[in-house]
Formats: C-alpha cells, structure tokens, sequence
C-alpha cells in the first residue's frame, strides 16, 4: 500500500484516540466522582509529560533510526493503560496511570509527523490531505460517542479508547522508518530569533486552547445541551479544520506562514471569548465552533511547516518532538491547569476569557514571524 495511505490510517485511529480522550474523557472522570480541578490535573498530565517526553523520544528515534519502533511502543502503551483504567480506583492511581501512559505514549505523533514531512520532498502543502484523515477519525468516534451517550452510559470509554490505540499499533507497524541505520546528530541544534519566536507562540496558542480541551464538554452539557448535540458541535469544528486541510495547498502558495499564523491567533481570540460568555446561543457557539478551522487547523500545518524551515534537515525528528513538547506539551499543560484554577474561582466565562489573553499574547509573539 502507498505511504500516504498507510500514514492516513494511523492519522485516522490516533486521533480517534484523541477525539475520545478530549471529548469524553472529562464526563468519564466526573461520572467515576472526580471534581472540576481533579479532572483539570488528570487532564494537565499527558500534556506535562509533552513538555520533556517528546524530545527525549525524538533524540533516541534521530539517533537509532527508530521511528517505527518508537511509534509502535508509544501505541502498545496506550492499549494497556486505558485497559487498565477501569480497575484504577481513585485520584491518585488514575493520576498515576494517565502520567505513566503519557510519559510512555509522547513520542507518537511528532515523529509520525517528521516522517510525513519528510516523504513530501518539501512539498509542504500536500501535507493537509494526509493529514485531514486524522480529522475524519476524530470526527467518526465524536458522532459515534455522542450517539452512544444518549443512549448508554460513559462506562465503556476506556475500552473505546483501547480499541483505537490497538488499531493505530496496527498502522504503525506499516510505517517506514526514516533510514535503515542509525542517524548520527552532526548538528547541534541552534534556536534563532525566528525559532523561538514559533516556539514562544506555539506555546501560547496550545495554552489557550487548555479551557476548551478540558471543559468545553462540560461547559455545554452545563448550558443544556445533549450528548449528540455536545458530539455535533466538536464535530462541526473538525469539519471546519478538514475544509482548511483540503485547500491547504492554495493557501501555502498564496500566503505567508507567518501570515496564516497571525490570522490564527487573531480568530483565537474571538473565539474563546464567544464561547466563554455566549454558550447559551447557537447562533454564537456554531461560528465560534467553526473558527477552530483557524485556530488548529490553519495554526497547526502552518506551525508543522514552519519546524522544517527553521530546524537543519537532520533535526526534523528532534524539531518537531520540540515543537510538541514546549507547545502542545508546556503549553497545554499550562492552559489545563490555569482553566482548572480559573474554573472554580470565577466560573466557565473567565476560563475562556483567560484563554482569549493567551492567544493574544501569541498574536504579539507571531508579529516577530514576519518573512517565514
């Protein structure tokens, strides 16, 4: 089978994974009677462990020419901890097990990611087709629980979720990895201006979103809303994040990236203000919603391909492992505890509205992109 194909099959069961775990993760933890900052540190784990696991596992994979190997642990890991789950009682173990699993898991996507980009030939923009079928599964297990928990309880989450990882284990073990041999690292990476400008942003944006990834589900069903209309909306924004991945292609040929990255954070900010103070009206949530083509979508293949401009060719593995480990890592870590904090000391609208000010800060920080 073609390469493409087969990095769309795991895209597709990884982040069916992950659809499950940001979705309905935080109702399986309530239901199990963990409280809203309970939930937000379970939540902050997998995100501390990015932070540092990431890299750690790109250095090894660079260094071994292990990215297959590297992915296919990292998915074995998470079958057996979400197996795990149900027989974990209290906050301490769960806490325990999500960190262990998230330590052991970080390595995944970023070197999935690097060894995407690099079977493109620098073709950038082609990297949206493949990377949409991740879009397409986070969307499948959105309409599928939301369905389900209009009928059922949220009990068998964790087998839902030991499923998909065994099915992206599957994927995984038909990657390529980078080179037959070991890579040796000649070059010592060196961060310019322009680096640690995207890092500093990245960071920012990942932590904005902390509120929405932790509570949005939570905030919806407190304004009223069903499970299949709770599932309808997260899956109108990976719609809105597929359209962009389509036409990804024309729109890296007509805009900048630093273009496309400031225009993110701007939508960013609308967005998490709307949801924050306007949840009770769908005439409010459906474009808020929508503005997630930009806030991830547009914000993530821009920022995938902006690590390959400013990290040497024989650093992807450990550029991209960077990128996910100080942005989606420390920076969504971050914004799950300071949305857990904001959460019980000021109520939902705060949160968002604390996550509206992260992105901000990442618009000003984006401003120093100009010419990438």
């Amino acid at each position: 089978m073609a390469l493409p194909f087969r990095l769309g099959c795991f895209y597709f069961a990884h982040f069916a994974y992950g659809s499950a775990f940001v979705a309905y993760l935080p109702l399986y933890l309530a239901w199990r009677g963990l409280q809203p900052g309970e939930i937000a540190w379970v939540l902050a784990l997998p995100q501390l462990a990015r932070s540092f696991a990431p890299a750690a596992w790109g250095w090894f994979a660079d260094r071994n020419g292990a990215q297959r190997g590297v992915v296919a642990f990292s998915c074995a890991a998470m079958a057996a901890g979400f197996g795990m789950l149900p027989y974990t009682q209290g906050v301490v173990s769960i806490s325990w097990l999500i960190g262990v699993v998230s330590l052991l898991s970080a390595g995944a996507l970023p070197l999935v990611e690097a060894v995407t980009l690099g079977a493109l030939a620098g073709q950038a923009g082609r990297y949206g087709p493949i990377r949409l079928w991740g879009s397409v599964g986070f969307i499948a297990m959105l309409l599928a629980g939301g369905a389900w928990l209009e009928l059922r309880s949220v009990d068998l989450l964790p087998l839902a979720m030991t499923v998909c990882a065994l099915a992206a284990l599957a994927a995984a073990l038909g990657l390529p990895s980078r080179s037959a041999q070991a890579a040796p690292l000649a070059t010592r990476l060196r961060f310019s201006p322009a680096a640690k400008a995207l890092l500093a942003a990245g960071f920012c944006m990942a932590a904005a979103h902390g509120t929405l990834y932790t509570f949005l589900t939570l905030h919806l069903e407190r304004a009223g809303y069903g499970g299949t209309m709770i599932g309808l909306l997260w899956t109108l924004g990976v719609l809105a994040e597929i359209a962009v991945f389509l036409y990804l292609p024309a729109l890296f040929r007509r805009y900048s990236l630093s273009g496309i990255l400031l225009f993110s954070f701007a939508c960013a900010v609308v967005r998490f203000a709307a949801i924050g103070w306007g949840a009770d009206f769908l005439w409010v949530l459906v474009p808020a919603q929508l503005l997630h083509a930009a806030t991830f979508g547009s914000f993530h293949a821009a920022s995938v391909a902006a690590v390959h401009r400013v990290f040497p060719a024989d650093a992807h593995g450990r550029g991209q492992a960077l990128f996910s480990s100080i942005c989606y890592g420390g920076g969504g870590g971050a914004g799950a505890l300071m949305a857990g904090w904001a959460w019980e000391a000021a109520g939902p609208g705060w949160a968002f509205s604390l996550s509206a000010v992260a992105a901000l800060a990442g618009a000003f920080l984006a401003l120093r992109l100009k010419g990438l």
